[in-house]
């Protein structure tokens, strides 16, 4: 497999350095993230299941894509290439916000994300890339919030962070989607 690296910034998304992918989680480094939240036109958000091989996070629901960009890459680009790679889909988009997360994950790792929020709006149905997805679903703003009150343990630390500390601003996202 590949090296992959990620962007080391500081708290005002200034690069101060580059760190392998998997040595900035074992870390704990800040590093620049997106994070897709996509619509449909019944403003329904879009869901993956993470693939049951992924490293941290295994078959947990959560945002439609989130990755990092390349060096020498911008978030939105990044975000419709790696929407592609793992959905199969093209999306309109623009980005929303950022914020900093730092959540403790599986086998050790920690994510210390600023993680750009991209708002991205398709109807077509996901073709999967099954190393990267286990499955999708679309689901309803509010019902999506009911389900992560009743099953927290089946969702991304980073996705539950996002719906807890932004839910205003996404439901806004899925009202313009309509």
């Amino acid at each position: 497999m590949k090296e992959e690296y990620v962007i080391l910034v500081n708290e005002d998304d200034r690069e101060i350095g580059q760190l392998e992918k998997l040595e900035a989680h074992r870390l704990g480094l800040l590093h620049r993230a997106f994070s897709i939240v996509l619509f449909n036109e019944k403003g329904e958000l879009l869901l993956q299941q993470r693939a049951a091989h992924k490293y941290h996070s295994p078959l947990l629901w959560t945002n439609a894509c989130c990755s990092h960009p390349r060096p020498d890459e911008t978030v939105l680009d990044a975000a419709h290439r790696r929407l592609k790679e793992e959905m199969g889909m093209e999306a309109k988009m623009h980005q929303g916000f950022h914020f900093i997360y730092k959540a403790k994950l599986d086998q050790g790792l920690t994510e210390h994300e600023l993680d750009h929020v991209v708002f991205a709006y398709a109807n077509q149905k996901p073709t999967i890339n099954t190393s990267e997805v286990e499955a999708y679903k679309w689901i309803d703003l509010a019902e999506l919030i009911q389900d992560i009150e009743k099953y927290p343990h089946a969702y991304t630390a980073w996705f539950k962070i996002l719906m807890s500390q932004h839910l205003e601003a996404l439901s806004k996202a899925a009202y313009e989607s309509v």
